[in-house]
């Protein structure tokens, strides 16, 4: 069996998954905690710690951490997420254990230079600069907002200026030390691995590890709402929402077939109806992204002012329509769509290593490709009808950014949904 999983005295889960056939290997170290274990005073914290432990250690400044990995031919990288920090290592497979050094040297033993957190500072200004002159990227943190006001989990990951200036470099020890601990962190690695030589690793470099799980994340309650900016953008760009469900939810398999169904590709009710027959958009998709304890359902179109008043009667009708009457041809292909896009990206040890951590931060244990393609077969036509009765039934968000002086706010939409 290729799948390897072993836990460490201290809690840390060491999991891996060998593909002899590959000369390389993608191995990474996730945290399970994000931007929503951050507190009030903490917004964007969990994300400057993601660029400060490349910027120096007690064995290497953060020129050398790039020159090491990329003398071996490998890469480093990182990502801040709502529920989990992950960091990665690209190497050759005779490399593994320079990536997983460097990786655990970043993480145990940065020393958070003063003059390296002025800049970094600095870098993640621009950085939300940038996403506030992407109007797309900028209305899914608007979307989050209104689902989920008042949360951690609603707030922009990136944080806001001033609060990304006023950390110090004890506050980033401090949210360190609170949340990376053994009990909530994996190390995985897929491709040219070999278990024991990992866990043999893991077992010294993360040595210093606090054992405990630390601190949950506090729990988190959809609201709905609206988050509309009126701007001289050339095209509008908006989401409607509804409640979604979390990973742990039996019904999510469904909500993930309906959401294919909807708006999952080319053949999709959506694209066909709204793009193909009256060409009122470019672009629209349906997509969920579930949580720990939570979730979101939403549909992303971009459009001109003047299709606005049309569009979004047009996106509730299909919506209500695919929910009241989903059918077993479309559900068929919706399903033969998510499975064949799981097994797909399993051939990508990068996908395959990331997708183990999330399984045992989420479930304690690895989901294999036939379990999930399981819950996906199970999916009946009844179940995709139900999944979407539930959505319509909870309160919509919306969001919207651009020329939207035509856009139907929240109150018609209730009303409409209502009716």
């Amino acid at each position: 069996m290729s799948l390897k999983v072993t836990v460490l005295p201290s809690g840390l889960t060491v999991i891996t998954d060998a593909m002899p056939h590959l000369e390389t290997a993608a191995l990474g170290v996730f945290a399970g905690a994000g931007a929503r274990s951050e507190g009030e005073a903490e917004h964007g914290l969990a994300h400057l710690l993601e660029h400060m432990a490349f910027k120096g250690t007690t064995r290497r400044d953060a020129r050398r951490i790039a020159e090491e990995i990329e003398s071996a031919g490998g890469e480093l990288n990182a990502a801040t997420s709502a529920e989990q920090t992950a960091y990665y290592a690209r190497t050759l497979k005779e490399d593994v254990g320079l990536g997983l050094d460097i990786l655990a040297d970043i993480l145990t033993e940065s020393i958070f230079d003063e003059d390296e957190l002025t800049r970094e500072k600095n870098v993640i200004l621009q950085e939300i600069s940038a996403v506030e002159d992407t109007p797309d990227d900028l209305v899914f943190d608007m979307f989050n907002q209104a689902a989920f006001p008042d949360q951690p989990i609603g707030r922009p990951i990136l944080g806001t200026p001033d609060s990304v200036m006023s950390f110090d470099r004890d506050a980033i020890r401090s949210y360190l030390d609170t949340h990376y601990r053994a009990g909530r962190m994996v190390v995985a690695a897929a491709g040219a691995v070999d278990h024991d030589r990992i866990v043999e690793d893991s077992t010294r470099l993360f040595a210093g590890l606090p054992t405990d799980k630390g601190p949950a994340p506090v729990s988190a309650r959809y609201h709905g709402g609206e988050f509309v900016v009126d701007t001289d953008h050339e095209q509008a760009n908006v989401l409607i929402g509804f409640a979604g469900r979390s990973y742990r939810d039996a019904a999510s398999p469904a909500l993930g077939v309906f959401t294919n169904v909807l708006g999952g590709g080319m053949s999709s009710r959506l694209f066909q109806e709204v793009r193909e027959k009256r060409g009122l958009c470019y672009s629209i998709y349906a997509f969920q992204w579930a949580y720990a304890d939570t979730g979101i359902f939403g549909i992303s179109a971009g459009a001109g002012a003047e299709d606005l008043a049309d569009l979004v009667p047009v996106i509730l009708d299909t919506i209500e329509a695919t929910a009241q009457a989903p059918g077993e041809a479309e559900v068929a292909r919706a399903k033969a769509q998510m499975k064949a896009g799981l097994l797909m990206s399993l051939e990508s040890s990068s996908v395959r290593a990331e997708q183990l951590a999330r399984h045992i931060l989420t479930w304690g244990r690895p989901l294999s490709a036939a379990e999930l393609i399981a819950k996906v077969d199970a999916v009946t036509v009844a179940d995709v009808r139900n999944a979407g009765l539930a959505l319509l039934a909870s309160a919509p968000t919306l969001a919207a950014l651009g020329p939207v002086s035509t856009l139907p706010r929240l109150d018609s939409i209730r009303t409409r949904l209502a009716a």
